[in-house]
């Protein structure tokens, strides 16, 4: 099932009008749709030059202690904003929170003044799927199959910098079990 724009624009301005929100942005430069990857994912509706801010990642700010009694209930949505909050996704009213993650992405998860945007790291062409590293640490990372489908995949959903050592952990267990 494919997620309109309008209904998502129709569920922005519901949750903006409960919260008292004055104005409400819209964001014209995605479409949510079924992906290749996983489940839904977001595409984008038009050219999207590097550097240009895609969409905020919208969501509920809440306290770290908060943030992990949340990740112990298996809430993946969530991004640590600073030292005392972290932003949770999980939200209907945040449409970013179908963007996949990928092991060579095309936009990056950027925190300026306590607001989380998805920003291009290469152009992005119309009708291209829109993902970002969600970087992901070790702890548990086999319970994070990545499903990318990039050559590059490392298997698992786990941070760039982390990738050396995966690559490391497959191959020393690979040889292990030919020995």
């Amino acid at each position: 099932m494919e997620i309109s724009a309008p209904r998502i624009v129709e569920d922005l301005v519901a949750h903006a009008e409960r919260a008292g929100a004055s104005d409400i942005q819209t964001w014209p430069n995605v479409r949510i749709g079924p992906s290749a990857i996983q489940g839904q994912g977001g595409f984008s509706t038009r050219f999207i030059p590097k550097g240009a801010r895609i969409i905020e990642y919208l969501g509920e700010r809440i306290t770290k202690a908060e943030s992990l009694r949340r990740c112990e209930g298996q809430n993946w949505f969530i991004f640590g904003l600073d030292e005392q909050f972290d932003l949770d996704g999980n939200v209907a009213w945040n449409p970013a929170r179908f963007l996949n993650h990928s092991c060579v992405p095309n936009s990056e998860a950027i925190c300026e003044e306590g607001q989380v945007w998805i920003v291009a790291l290469r152009d992005i062409e119309a009708g291209e799927e829109i993902t970002f590293n969600y970087g992901y640490d070790l702890i548990d990372y086999e319970e994070h199959p990545c499903q990318c489908g990039q050559r590059e995949c490392v298997g698992f959903i786990v941070a760039e910098e982390l990738f050396t050592q995966i690559r490391n952990r497959r191959s020393s267990s690979g040889s292990q079990k030919m020995g």
